[in-house]
Order: C-alpha cells, then sequence, then structure tokens
C-alpha cells in the first residue's frame, strides 16, 4: 500500500501515529497539547516510556505525565516541530480530532 492510501483510510504509518490514534486528545492550541489515556493510570513502566518516546523529539520542549489522571501534556514551539514531517503529520491530526480547542 502506498502513503497516500494509508493517509486517505486514516492507516497508522508509525509508531508516533499508532499512539496518537490510541489516546483522548482533549485539548490543543499551537504550542500546547493535553493527551489521556486511560492505560497510563497506575502505569509507571508506559509513563517511562512515553516520557522516553516523546522526550527523544528535541522539537518537543516539554513533556509532563500523570499516572493518577492518565494525562500527558506536551509543549513545544510549533515553527520548530514543523520542520519534521512526521509531527507536522500528528499536529495535523490532532487538529482535526481535538475535542475542545
Amino acid at each position: 500500500m502506498n502513503m497516500s492510501i494509508m493517509s486517505a483510510l486514516q492507516i497508522p504509518t508509525s509508531k508516533l501515529d499508532l499512539f496518537i490514534r490510541s489516546v483522548e486528545i482533549s485539548s490543543y492550541i499551537p504550542g500546547r497539547v493535553r493527551l489521556y489515556s486511560t492505560r497510563l493510570v497506575g502505569n509507571t513502566a508506559l509513563e517511562v516510556e512515553v516520557q522516553a518516546q516523546l522526550g527523544a523529539f528535541p522539537e518537543i520542549s516539554h513533556v509532563e505525565t500523570s499516572t493518577v489522571t492518565g494525562s500527558i501534556l506536551i509543549q513545544y514551539e510549533p515553527a520548530t516541530l514543523r520542520r519534521n514531517a512526521e509531527l507536522r503529520k500528528v499536529e495535523e491530526y490532532i487538529m482535526t480530532h481535538v475535542k475542545r480547542r
């Protein structure tokens, strides 16, 4: 399958894409995204993995997680993040699937 068909069918094409589709996108403003995951509640191993995976992107300036609420707060500089094609695609997905702005 080529990338345009996968995109049209909204099939995840990377681990990051799969992750973002597995969480609730609670709020979004450029530079700040809040996600929720019921899998994160009480799961410190997943918290460590989320912190490591998202923290590995130099375009993301801050990641804050809570195993009490399942919250993931991601902060970034929009212009910097959008230079990374994969992260730009994820931000576009977030913008169209956010619960509130």
